[in-house]
């Protein structure tokens, strides 16, 4: 049977996927320590960070048609970004990580990444400042070799061949175990054609060309927990600490411009567009922690960090190419298209509109 939500569907998706990569993927990579675990859960999560970038700025347009005044079309489209063979794995000994930090075999040095194959990744031992193994955990393995992201989206036709498109997913919970979503997006399309020939362009020219721009924002929070190892005891006295309030904060934001070129061939719009993406990534993971840093005779202990990880950089930075197109099927529309940036990826979806 068909899904008759496929929006929904697409956000459970990336969520479940999310949520088990950082319960079962961050949390052992924050063990290592804030500093580390910084360099590790870049390495990893690499791949989300560009897939999203590179989703985030696609589906905008399918036409470089502009819609006449107060004519709209209502969308749902979800894309799927492609990880790379080049993305799908790490080597674990060339991220910069410190000597508190290692592979347990010095020949396993490579690791999945979020898009690389279902198997864990390397051993690696913990030391303590004075080179003693003190802990030892396995690096996650991949969860998604395809990175989906989803959009919805308004597009209403304004004065002087100009569109305005309204992007959003409202703050969206699936509960305290599960996290929550939202989105806000805006662009602009305009119809350069008419400007340069006048009224009479469609007996003149025998297709459309527009420029656009888009910005959109995705929020997402995932809870996390991560406790304490049984038994082992806060360092040098420290009272024991509340670890109920983890988890994870992450922002991506996203920047298009292009050039759009297609040609109306009845109910059926091909279309071409070239221009310039960018992308960028603020994630944090919020709460306290508990880091294995040492033992002794009475057991193991443990320090706590606050907010241990931070990772802000611009993940998208370059040029894009998009080819689709639009079928109008009376008020129905269908969407399509492939787009080559960063990483490739397809984007399809429906609407409709007048």
């Amino acid at each position: 049977m068909k899904n008759k939500y496929p929006l929904l569907v697409a956000i459970i998706v990336l969520l479940s996927a999310l949520k088990v990569s950082a319960q079962n993927g961050f949390s052992d990579l924050i063990r290592s320590g804030p500093a580390d675990a910084n360099r590790l859960v870049n390495a990893y999560a690499e791949p989300l960070f560009k897939g999203f970038g590179v989703g985030m700025n696609s589906g905008w347009n399918n036409t470089a048609k502009a819609k006449k005044l107060l004519h709209f079309d209502l969308r749902i489209t979800a894309t799927g970004a492609m990880v790379p063979t080049s993305d799908k794995a790490f080597n674990v000994t060339q991220i910069g990580l410190s000597n508190h930090i290692g592979p347990k075999d010095a020949t396993q040095v490579m690791s999945p990444t979020i898009g690389g194959t279902d198997h864990s990744g390397p051993a690696m031992n913990i030391y303590d400042d004075n080179g003693q193994k003190v802990d030892e955990f396995n690096l996650p393995s991949g969860k998604l070799p395809i990175i989906p992201s989803p959009q919805i989206q308004l597009t209403i036709g304004l004065v002087k061949n100009t569109d305005l498109t309204i992007r959003g997913i409202p703050k969206i919970s699936f509960g305290s175990d599960a996290g929550s979503v939202s989105m806000i997006g805006f662009g602009l399309k305009h119809d350069i054609m008419p400007d340069i020939v006048g009224k009479k362009v469609d007996k003149v020219i025998p297709f459309s060309l527009a420029l656009a721009v888009g910005y959109s924002r995705l929020n997402t929070t995932i809870p996390l927990t991560v406790n304490p190892d049984e038994g082992a005891q806060p360092e040098n006295g420290q009272q024991s600490t509340d670890f109920s309030n983890q988890h994870i904060e992450a922002h991506f934001s996203s920047f298009m411009f292009q050039a759009i070129i297609s040609k109306q061939l009845l109910f059926f719009t091909p279309f071409l567009a070239v221009g310039y993406n960018t992308a960028s990534t603020n994630a944090a993971a919020i709460g306290n922690y508990p880091v294995t840093t040492g033992g002794n005779l009475a057991g193991e202990t443990y320090t706590t960090f606050v907010n241990p990880i931070s990772i802000k950089e611009t993940t998208v930075n370059g040029f894009r190419a998009d080819l689709g197109f639009q079928l109008n099927l009376a008020i129905f529309r269908v969407y399509a298209s492939y787009s080559a940036a960063q990483y490739q990826s397809f984007n399809v979806g429906i609407g409709f509109g007048y």
